[in-house]
Order: C-alpha cells, then sequence, then structure tokens
C-alpha cells in the first residue's frame, strides 16, 4: 500500500463535557430542604388553617398526615438518589423508568412554568416584605423583587460551596428566629393555654369537618413543598447513595417538629378566631411579642425566611435544565459546567431571568395555579418509578426504601388524594395544565428526539 494513500489516522472520540464536582456535605443538603421548604407559608398558614378546622387537635394531626406523606416519599426519592446519583432528580428517575419523553415533559413544565414561577412569586414575597420597612410604589417593588432574584442567582453562579453557605447561614438563621419566638412567647407567658381548648370538640358553628379537612392537607401539602428538590443536587453530594437518603428523611423531619411547634406558639399567642387573615394573624402575634414594633420586627424574620427559601429553590431547580441539556433535550451549552467557576451557570441564568420576565409581567400567581395538579401528577409518577425499577432487577443500590411496598403505596395513596381534592377544587385549572403539559409531546418529538439520538 502507498503510504501516500494512507488513510488519515482515526480521530478520538471527543471528550465527553466536564460533570459538576461532588462539594456538597449533609448539612448543605438538609439546609436546603428546610431553607427551601419553610417560606412564608409558616407564618400564614397555621392561621386559616386552625380556623377552619376549629380545634388544636385537627391541626394536628393534618400537619401529621402531611408529614408522613413527606417522609414517604423521602424514603422513596432516597434509593432512587441511590440508584441514579446524578444531577437533576425527578427528572432522571423519569427518565429511567418511563423513557426519554415522560422526563422531557416533566423538565420542560419546571423550566418554562413551575421554577420561574415558584422563583418569581418568592421575589414578590420577599418584596412585599420589604415594602414594611421601606415603603414603595409596585414599581418599585417588582424592581426589589427583580433584584433579589438576580443578586440570589449570581451568588449561585459564582461557586456551589458559596451558596450552600449562604443557603446554610440564612436557614441557620431562620431556625433560631423561631426558637426564639417560641422561648421568648413561653419563658414570658406572653400567652394563653386556654387558646388549645376544647382540644379536639369543634365549636357548633364551624363547617364540615370533611371540607376543612381537605382544605388543611391542600394548605399543609404547599407548606411541605419543595422537599424533594434536594435530589436535583444528588450530582454534586460527597457519598450519594448515604449522604442523601439521610439528608431527606433529617430534613423533612426536622421541618415536621419545626411546622409543629411554630403553630402550637402562633396558638398560644392568638387564638384563630380572633384574626381575619394570616396577615392579621401575625401582626398581633408580633405586637404581643415585640410591642409597637412588632410588625417591623416580623417583616424582617419573613425576609429572611424567604430569601432562604430563594436560594434553596435557585441552588437546586437549574440542575434539572442542566441534565436535559446533557441528554440532548435542550441547547447543549446548557449542559456544560462555566469554565471558571464550575457551576451550571447557564441553567441559573435562564430560571432567574424568566422569573423577572414573570415578576414584570406580573401573572406569576395565575400561571403556577394551572399547573399545581400536574407538578403533583408528576411527584407520584417519580415514587412509581421505584416499582418499575425494582421489577427491572439489576444490582441492588446502597440505600433501600424501608418498608417496601407499603412506604410508596401510601405516599401514592396520599398522593392519589390530593389530586382528587385539587380537581375537585378547580377541575378546569387542572385540565389545561395538563393540556398545556402534553402539548409539549410534538415539541419533544420535533426540536428534541433527533438531536438526544
Amino acid at each position: 500500500m502507498n503510504p501516500d494513500h494512507a488513510a488519515p489516522p482515526a480521530q478520538p472520540p471527543a471528550a465527553p463535557p466536564a460533570a459538576l464536582a461532588r462539594q456538597l456535605g449533609l448539612s448543605a443538603a438538609v439546609a436546603v430542604i428546610i431553607g427551601e421548604t419553610i417560606g412564608v407559608g409558616i407564618f400564614l398558614t397555621p392561621a386559616g388553617m386552625a380556623r377552619d378546622l376549629g380545634a388544636p387537635f385537627w391541626l394536628l394531626l393534618v400537619w401529621l398526615i402531611m408529614a408522613l406523606m413527606a417522609l414517604c416519599g423521602a424514603l422513596c426519592y432516597g434509593e432512587l438518589a441511590a440508584r441514579f446519583p446524578a444531577a437533576g432528580g425527578a427528572y432522571v428517575y423519569l427518565r429511567e423508568a418511563f423513557g426519554e419523553r415522560t422526563a422531557f415533559l416533566y423538565g420542560w413544565m419546571a423550566l418554562l412554568v413551575m421554577d420561574p414561577g415558584i422563583t418569581a412569586a418568592l421575589g414578590m414575597g420577599f418584596s412585599s416584605y420589604l415594602g414594611y420597612v421601606v415603603p414603595m410604589g409596585p414599581a418599585a417593588a417588582k424592581a426589589a423583587a427583580m433584584a433579589a432574584i438576580l443578586i440570589v442567582a449570581g451568588l449561585n453562579i459564582v461557586g456551589t460551596r458559596q451558596s450552600a453557605g449562604v443557603v446554610r447561614g440564612l436557614t441557620v438563621l431562620k431556625v433560631a428566629f423561631l426558637a426564639f419566638i417560641a422561648l421568648m412567647a413561653l419563658g414570658l407567658r406572653l400567652g394563653d393555654l386556654g387558646h388549645f381548648t376544647p382540644f379536639v370538640a369543634r365549636p357548633p358553628e364551624a363547617g364540615s369537618l370533611f371540607g376543612a379537612m381537605a382544605g388543611g392537607v391542600v394548605g399543609a401539602f404547599f407548606a411541605f413543598g419543595g422537599w424533594w428538590d434536594v435530589s436535583k443536587l444528588t450530582g454534586e453530594l460527597r457519598d450519594p447513595a448515604r449522604n442523601m437518603p439521610r439528608a431527606l428523611v433529617l430534613g423533612v423531619s426536622l421541618v415536621t417538629v419545626i411546622y409543629i411547634v411554630t403553630s402550637a406558639v402562633f396558638i398560644y399567642l392568638v387564638a384563630p378566631q380572633q384574626a381575619d387573615s394570616g396577615e392579621a394573624f401575625v401582626a398581633q402575634a408580633g405586637t404581643l411579642l415585640f410591642g409597637a414594633s412588632g410588625g417591623l420586627i416580623f417583616a424582617v424574620i419573613v425576609m429572611v425566611s424567604v430569601l432562604s427559601s430563594l436560594a434553596g429553590l435557585l441552588m437546586a431547580a437549574p440542575r434539572v435544565t442542566y441534565a436535559m441539556a446533557r441528554d440532548g433535550l435542550f441547547l447543549p451549552s446548557f449542559g456544560r459546567p462555566h469554565e471558571r467557576f464550575g457551576t451550571p451557570a447557564r441553567a441559573i441564568a435562564i430560571q432567574a431571568l424568566l422569573a423577572c420576565v414573570l415578576v414584570a409581567l406580573g401573572r406569576f400567581d395565575q400561571v403556577l395555579a394551572y399547573f399545581i395538579f400536574i407538578t403533583v401528577v408528576f411527584l407520584g409518577l417519580t415514587a412509581a418509578a421505584l416499582f418499575v425499577l425494582r421489577r427491572r432487577g439489576g444490582p441492588a443500590p446502597a440505600y433501600l426504601t424501608p418498608g417496601y411496598p407499603l412506604t410508596p403505596l401510601l405516599y401514592l395513596l396520599l398522593v392519589v388524594v390530593l389530586l382528587v381534592l385539587l380537581a375537585g377544587h378547580d377541575p378546569m385549572q387542572a385540565l389545561l395544565g395538563t393540556a398545556v403539559v402534553a402539548a409539549g409531546i410534538p415539541v419533544h418529538a420535533m426540536l428534541f428526539r433527533r438531536q438526544a439520538r
């Protein structure tokens, strides 16, 4: 063979894009769960729930039911994270169990609607309480919300370890505030134990117990919402098969204790029947605790709480977009870590920018309402993935769900109950949200399926 006509040497295959570094520990994961889950809801939800339920026992029961649901879900997510210790959380588990299209629909909804919508809601929640400290008009409130979103997003872009430190610090401060409120209320005997009596019997004027329980369960679900987001950080957690299950169980358990104790302290301070709204309830509690400055002090506490939730969300949620891009289901550049910071900078930036657009338009509350139902459907599908993956066999992960199959079955039962309540409350919202997500099927077929292959 003539060497002048020899075939050129084969080119080595292109190296895969760099992955995110495993630099987070157990405490950071627990902080993300507590930080993101406990937002403004803990200050506003207990009053309405207690007033509708009519007696402290039923409020405690609702918290325990939702805690049981969250704990069962956390145990399932723990095994899924141990099986697939990669960034993306539910997106990865749905892909492995049900295929690329189902995972795409979840990721597409999260990217375009849920994550930016929740980010916008948190930003506006922060600015609305900032308005108690620094009075501002509607335009200034929107500017403050966007500034908070962009600053927190920038911190997450600069470094995962740095943003984890911010989340951890804000979470510790938030829990310390709540503990201080409890100790001050009890230590100075500022409340009345008579607010807990009767403990079980409901007043004659109370409405239907079934309706009150249904509303309470939905409210408690929103209060617990977000614990699952930490699984999106599995690809950056050290020893994920061991630390992620522990973080999920520990985080959900601590959130449950904080909710029950804080609700009890608020009822001790103010009888729920004395407040027309959650805001009035908080204002009265603040006055009892801190006098005339109570509203201002509580506004600062709520701002810290909301910032903690915003930091946790912007740290975890963009990992879904990052994982989609690495699978070829989004622009490839979004699946590459930042050359200098090693973070999914583009995924964080697009979530923050879309959230700012929603803040400017002022339509995020209405948009979010349409997608709550389908989001709960995906939560149920994620737990159901455990049955599919176990049936396929293969090597067992380092962590297995305790009580399987009863644990995921109980979780799915509670998910079905929640779906019935949500659909019964507004069937048109549930139907339209589901239809919009289903419209992503042709988008996947036309734009990304060939690229992913």
